[in-house]
């Protein structure tokens, strides 16, 4: 469900973008960002939920998925949901997305071994099994890679947009 959040919200800020001349979302890496963005908001709520809710996982499916060697999960479980958030904001301000990005890839990679536990635990999340692994961790990469482009640290600046910036100065 994740993935398609992050797609369609980045399909859609791009498609607003390219079609109705909406200049922040003028490319796909804004544009990606600001759909991660929406996937953290989305997934951070689960980290706040009250245990009566049972459409979305809650805050009890959420400590249920930390490993037992990490102490204080609740607390976790609470970071974890205030750095998605802030993540979140973070990429979707042009002046913090690098380090955003940054940070949320490493965020991603820290939380990998909740997820395995969960797959390998038979943890339940809303009443229905965890993310088997298959799926699960090239999920994750996706995560880190979408983080990482979006804040500009793979991909880079195209060579274009480089070379024309030289080449106009040139021009001057």
């Amino acid at each position: 469900m994740t993935v398609i959040v992050l797609v369609v919200s980045a399909l859609v800020f791009r498609l607003s973008g390219a079609l109705l001349g909406v200049a922040r979302f003028g490319t796909w890496r804004v544009s990606a960002a600001h759909g991660l963005a929406v996937m953290l908001v989305m997934t951070a709520g689960a980290h706040f939920a009250p245990p009566g809710v049972t459409f979305m996982p809650n805050h009890a499916d959420m400590v249920a998925m930390v490993p037992p060697f990490f102490p204080f999960p609740a607390l976790v479980v609470y970071l974890t949901g205030v750095l998605e958030l802030a993540g979140a904001v973070g990429l979707v301000l042009p002046a913090t997305r690098r380090t955003a990005g940054i940070c949320l890839a490493l965020l991603f990679v820290l939380m990998l071994p909740a997820n395995v536990h969960a797959a390998l635990a038979g943890v339940t999340l809303a009443g229905e099994a965890a993310t088997p692994l298959w799926q699960r961790i090239p999920e994750q990469i996706l995560y880190i890679g979408v983080a990482l482009w979006a804040a500009e640290v793979v991909g880079g600046r195209s060579a274009g947009r480089t070379a024309s910036a030289s080449g106009a100065s040139l021009v001057r």
